[in-house]
């Protein structure tokens, strides 16, 4: 679904560059609030993502049963020495997407708002004397197209991802994000009995410094494909080999592959999100995605709301202290999350001895309850005091050794 053609130098209320999830949601809202929108994007770009979605993004977001690929309801966690640790989701499910499908889901939606949607290459942005943005961009499929286009905003959104280039030319030290690589494999779902050990309905996880010496690998059930992938952020450290590996011990090394994707993607939220004039970013490139887990979707989706709701009350102000809401509210709601995940990725996931552990406390029934009812409701859980003291109680005994990793 595109639009008429953008003139040259015409004038918009926001320019949106990027149009994942995050991007997508930032138009949506600005559009649907009455603002006139433009949203950049490049075309055929697929981020590499495993597609896990919360039930509350599917609810908080209006997401159509359409759009749900699988719907997964238990998750398999499994150690460098084979272990298998089972975690039942006892309530609901987590839901599976296709992100090239989805992504393009959601900036139709944008479209349907008033959003007016551009196929193109973002370039650079330009400050005007009279308070406006110009943002300079090739348009056409790839930024294929020679002649140089222009257009003019009031405010401008960077949601173009990890390392990106508006945040590279309006924020400082946007670039120092620390960020983990990630790459995965597309494949074919396999026939029955071809892959024993892979499930439909299941997401296995795999902590094993062979597969990845910082993080994790996956595989992830989206119906008629799955998704393979791993990452790290350690140099030379080769993730293709890595999930050559993980296809083999998951039974899926002699599936169809359907498409291979890799990006950064980044594990720290950025120190500021705007920068005091008229430019704020979203999603990726605001570092929202969580440490340890790598979660995307749901934390792009809602700094993207966030930052449409402070950008609306930019434009209808003028008051740039309003860029700074977005950031403010987000770490205010998710803040204390990240820094546990961020805690728990430096410490459990460094050698093999701790990701046994790890994979022992995954076992205890009082985390996986606890785990499940984070992540579907997206907060820490307060309604279980003691589980938390038990929980903490586990931790300390692991940590100082004084538990054996369980055999299996």
């Amino acid at each position: 679904m595109e639009n008429a053609q953008v003139s040259n130098q015409q004038t918009f209320d926001a320019i949106v560059v990027g149009g994942g999830p995050s991007g997508a949601t930032v138009a949506t809202e600005l559009a649907r609030a009455g603002y006139s929108v433009m949203l950049l994007d490049r075309a055929g770009r697929i981020k590499p993502c495993g597609g896990a979605i919360p039930p509350r993004l599917i609810e908080d977001f209006d997401i159509p049963d359409s759009q749900i690929v699988a719907k997964v309801n238990s998750a398999r966690i499994i150690s460098p020495s084979a272990r298998e640790v089972d975690m039942p989701v006892e309530i609901g499910y987590v839901g599976m997407v296709d992100r090239d499908v989805f992504d393009e889901y959601l900036r139709n939606r944008a479209a349907g708002a008033g959003a007016v949607r551009e196929t193109g290459v973002f370039e650079k942005i330009k400050y005007g004397a009279d308070g406006l943005v110009t943002v300079f961009y090739k348009s056409g499929v790839m930024g294929r197209d020679d002649e140089m286009k222009s257009v003019r905003a009031k405010a401008v959104v960077g949601a173009d991802g990890a390392r990106s280039k508006v945040a590279k030319q309006t924020m400082p030290n946007a670039e120092r994000v620390p960020c983990v690589f990630a790459y995965h494999e597309i494949v074919r779902t396999p026939a029955n009995g071809e892959a024993p050990k892979y499930e439909e309905d299941r997401c296995d996880v795999f902590y094993d410094g062979r597969i990845s010496p910082d993080f994790y690998g996956w595989v992830f059930p989206h119906g008629k494909t799955a998704s393979v992938g791993t990452g790290s952020a350690v140099k030379g450290f080769s993730l293709k080999d890595a999930v050559g590996a993980l296809r083999h011990t998951a039974g899926l090394g002699d599936v169809e592959t359907i498409r291979r994707e890799g990006a950064p993607i980044p594990l720290k939220p950025l120190k500021k999100w705007d920068d005091g004039k008229n430019v704020i970013l979203a999603g990726d490139a605001a570092g929202v995605v969580a440490p340890a887990s790598g979660e995307g979707i749901y934390y792009a989706m809602l700094a993207g709301q966030l930052s449409a709701q402070a950008a609306a009350e930019f434009l209808r102000t003028g008051n740039v202290r309003a860029l700074t809401q977005a950031r403010k509210r987000f770490m205010r709601e998710h803040g204390k999350v990240f820094w546990i995940l961020g805690m728990m990725q430096k410490f459990w996931y460094t050698t093999d001895k701790r990701r046994e552990r790890f994979v022992s406390i995954c076992a205890d029934k009082d985390v996986q309850r606890l785990t499940w009812e984070s992540y579907t409701q997206k907060r820490l859980v307060k309604k279980s005091p003691m589980a938390h003291v038990k929980i903490f109680l586990k931790d300390m005994a692991h940590l100082c050794g004084l538990v054996a990793p369980e055999k299996h």
